[in-house]
This record gives structure tokens, sequence and C-alpha cells, in this order.
């Protein structure tokens, strides 16, 4: 903890909450932060101004990829002109998000840290873990790619879609997160009724520090548009090669079927019921029509091989 300017909660109850929070809290913003966490990550990342204090809702998207599956870590946190107060929520049977980086941060400076930089430690903590996240999900489509002519291809649809729902999951995260810190990086977010006596929650030399934060979150969100492209290109590959697969087998079935016509043919030939048939009374004649069968099959198998039918 950075003194008494950074209290950090885990799963509180009422109580607890209401023990640290302002006395002014909106009913609104407390049913927020009592609100259990989802694995799948419901809420829309957010960081508004509610007069003497700043609410905050973040989620941390976490990728597993022995797993092949993405969950969402999500922390809050209420800023005032004294103190920030997070507050972290399990997701379901997953661990929640762990600031030990940002308290070893923080507790780099000796002094008390505002409670502006503390929360601008968060964020930028936050978007460095997109950044992370973005890697792990580039080493999935590289994988990917890799073996797409190797899986069979109900495992590799579904992989696909598995990762593109991941992907547009992050994007409706990632972007209103940098939309929140760019609202701060403007100034539009901070303490109301501020005097020339009192602290702002996020002055300039702190706005200009999120600014770098805002960097890498649009950083983040190019990337995953790239991740997309990315996919959407094996995703092409993919079915462009089912397509060829479905191209050869139709082949096969094109040259068994002729092959199987011509005996036909001929087997339909002599067995018509008439009386005055050349072959008919012939001692060869049996003889005669397997010769043609085996001689049109011949033909054609090795006709349909030189084509690469078979």
């Amino acid at each position: 903890m950075a003194g008494t300017a950074w209290i950090d909660l885990l799963d509180p109850d009422e109580e607890e909450l209401r023990k640290h929070l302002p006395d002014d809290i909106r009913p609104d913003a407390l049913n927020e932060l009592l609100r259990p966490a989802s694995p799948e990550g419901d809420i829309r990342p957010s960081i508004k101004s509610h007069g003497d204090y700043v609410l905050a809702l973040a989620l941390v998207a976490v990728a597993l990829p022995q797993e092949d599956r993405v969950f969402y870590q999500e922390v809050d946190f209420v800023l005032t002109r004294r103190r920030i107060i997070t507050v972290r929520k399990t997701p379901g049977a997953e661990p929640p998000f762990d600031p030990t980086t940002v308290r070893e941060l923080c507790e780099v400076h000796k002094g008390e840290l505002p409670p502006g930089i503390i929360a601008y430690h968060l964020v930028d903590e936050i978007a460095e873990r997109y950044l992370d996240l973005i890697d792990d999900i580039d080493e999935e489509i590289d994988e990917l790619e890799e073996h797409v002519d190797q899986w069979p291809a109900e495992k590799t649809r579904k992989r696909i879609s598995d990762l593109r729902h991941d992907l547009l999951h992050i994007r409706k995260t990632l972007s209103p997160t940098r939309d929140a810190v760019r609202e701060i990086v403007d100034g539009r977010v901070d303490l109301e009724g501020r005097t020339p006596f009192t602290r702002e929650a996020f002055p300039k030399d702190v706005e200009r520090q999120f600014a770098t934060t805002y960097d890498k979150l649009l950083r983040a969100t190019e990337a995953i548009e790239y991740a997309r492209d990315l996919l959407a290109a094996v995703r092409d590959y993919q079915q462009a090669r089912v397509a060829i697969d479905q191209n050869e087998v139709m082949k096969r079935l094109t040259a068994i079927a002729s092959i199987l016509l011509v005996p036909t043919f001929i087997v339909g030939l002599y067995g018509q019921n008439f009386k005055h048939i050349p072959e008919l009374h012939w001692s060869f004649g049996y003889w005669w029509s397997w010769g043609w069968i085996l001689l049109s099959t011949v033909f054609q198998v090795v006709f349909y091989r030189r084509k690469g039918w078979l």
C-alpha cells in the first residue's frame, strides 16, 4: 500500500465498503461496486466524475493459452482528493486482479503518492496487460496458421470461431477503456467544486502521464484490428482448403460414376429382351461382353489416373 492514500479491498461487503467510501456515494455507484464479477466481463469500462469523487470500472482480459480461452478480471476504484479505494472482484472460479506490480511501483517512492498518480499506475498496468494479451493472441494465431493443414477441419473451424469471438469481446472492452482514458487526458474527468486552494484529482502532469497510457491502449486497439485481419486470412485459407478438398472428392466420385456407367450400359444393352440379338447365340458372346467391360474399365482407370482424379 502507498500509505493511507490507497485502500485495496477484495470482494468487500456493503459494510466494509461504506467504511471507506465517501458519505455522499450515490446508490447506483454503490450497487456497481457491490455487483458480483463475471468471468465473461459483462460490464462496460468507464471513468466518470461523480461530484466529489471519481468512479472507475475497469476490466482486464486474461488469456489462458493452454486452455484456449480468455476470462476477465474486474478492478474498480473510487478516487477522492485524499485517497483511492480499489475494489477487486473474484470472477467466479478464476483468480482476481493482482495489484502487486502497481504496489511495487508505488513503494519505490519514499513519500505518499497522490491518489491521481496511483490511479495512473493502476490504469497503466491494465494497458500493459492488454499489450501482453495481444502477444498471446498473436501466438495463438501463429499456431493456427502452422497447423491449419494438419488439424481436422472441424477443429480448425472451432478454433477460428473461438478466437474471433474473443477478439470481438476484447475490442468491446478495450475501446471504452481507451475512450475513458482519453477523457482524463482531455481534462474532462476530475473532481467537481475545485477552488484555487483544493487539489485536482488529475493535475496537468498526471494528465500527461495518462497520455502515455492512452498511447498504449491505442496500440493495443490497432493490434486487435491487425489480429482480426490475420484471423480472417486464416479463415479464408481454411475455407479455400475445404473447397479444394470437396472438389477432389467430387472428382473421385465423378470418375467412379463414369467407370461404372459404361459397364452398366453394356450389361443393359445385352440384357434387352429381344430374340434376335446378334451375339445371343454366339459361343463367344459372353466373353465378348466381358471383354468390352474390362477394356472400357481399364481405359477409364488409366485415363482418370493420368488426370489425377483417382
